[in-house]
């Protein structure tokens, strides 16, 4: 048996590669690939070559990178963390043959894999399959942006996602896939208001597609606009809380300046090019701002006996069971073929194409 997976070889070299299949051992199973969703921002950061893991080394034990070999030099055979897969085989009981789940295995078109080692999440019958490509990582990457706003208000007596922006005024930059499914998550939550800003037309036409408000930063400064609008009390105007999506320094120097005094930043992004236009000798210094990491490598300190990623894919679930028949319709630009991986990871690294979120099937 073979597998077709998708490998990056070099920078803007992408191929779509036959190896042979794992064997089906005593207590692993088999996934043929259903669906793959495609991660705009890490995986095109191995195709660019912009990852730091490919030119330095993570040391694990400090959290440090530092000079030496490339932690994933190339070949990336190993790439994406949105795929939901039918079993297809089983030797194991904890995995029935014919279960449709979500997991992490990268874009491939099948997978062996060993229940102990991985995640597999089930997905229920009344769920879209194609949908499950966010319920094992990306869902959870907003719901930790959530959990994060949460943790800031409450420490680490966080009881729900909707304790960090329940009744509050929340500003989401970008508006990316990261983006619009935290945006939705804070509307579902209970936030009084979410305002979606970012600069391209087509973006804002999906975040209001999906009923969500919008501003275009190259119109108004939304700071001026947030901040008359949204008033506490004397000299105290701005977002509660803020969540950048967007990886581009200018997206957090205006995240921070969107804030009312003492709110916080929840920072979502991923700063391939670092931020040198992010200036913190101004509102973020006379405002006595907060900048938190929102990392899905981990919830907040304190949180992970109560809120681990089996929790924060069920909440995804319920969001999509909410939005599900929106995100499908709006956020879901490109459905094609894994055959045709390569020429769209690159058309898309080298900007010739332009999609929201790309699914690949098979």
């Amino acid at each position: 048996m073979r597998d077709r997976v998708v490998v990056v070889s070099g920078p803007g070299r992408v191929e779509l590669v036959e190896q042979d299949a794992a064997e089906l051992r005593e207590g692993t199973f088999r996934v043929e690939t259903l669906f793959s969703g495609v991660s705009a921002g890490t995986e095109l950061s191995y195709v660019k070559g912009t990852n730091p893991y490919l030119h330095v080394t993570w040391d694990t034990a400090l959290g440090l990178f530092r000079p030496g070999e490339a932690s994933t030099p190339y070949p990336v055979t190993r790439l994406g963390y949105m795929q939901v897969g039918r079993v297809v085989e089983s030797r194991t009981p904890a995995v029935e043959v014919g279960t449709v789940g979500a997991m992490t295995y990268g874009h491939r078109s099948g997978w062996v894999a060993d229940p102990v080692a991985e995640r597999f999440v089930p997905l229920p019958d009344d769920l879209d399959p194609l949908l499950g490509v966010y319920v094992a990582h990306m869902g959870p990457i907003c719901a930790n942006g959530l959990l994060h706003a949460a943790a800031d208000l409450c420490g680490t007596d966080v009881r729900t996602l909707g304790d960090g922006v329940r009744g509050r005024r929340v500003a989401v930059v970008g508006s990316g896939v990261v983006a619009l499914l935290t945006a939705l998550f804070a509307r579902r939550h209970g936030a009084a208001s979410v305002v979606v800003v970012d600069p391209t037309p087509a973006r804002r036409q999906v975040a209001e597609a999906l009923g969500l408000e919008t501003l275009d930063p190259e119109a108004d400064d939304p700071a001026v606009v947030l901040k008359t609008r949204w008033n506490h009390a004397a000299g105290d105007r701005g977002a509660d809380v803020v969540f950048q999506c967007r990886g581009q320094d200018w997206a957090l120097q205006l995240a921070l300046r969107l804030l009312r005094p003492q709110g916080t930043v929840i920072d979502l992004a991923f700063y391939q090019g670092g931020a040198d236009a992010v200036r913190l000798g101004e509102e973020f210094h006379h405002n006595g701002l907060s900048l938190r990491c929102a990392q899905i490598g981990r919830v907040p300190r304190g949180l992970a006996p109560t809120w681990d990623r089996e929790r924060l894919s069920a909440e995804t679930v319920e969001l999509l069971r909410q939005y599900g028949d929106l995100v499908r319709k709006h956020v879901v630009s490109e459905v094609a073929p894994l055959d045709e991986a390569p020429t769209l990871l690159t058309d898309l690294a080298e900007r010739r194409r332009s999609e929201l979120q790309v699914v690949l099937t098979g």
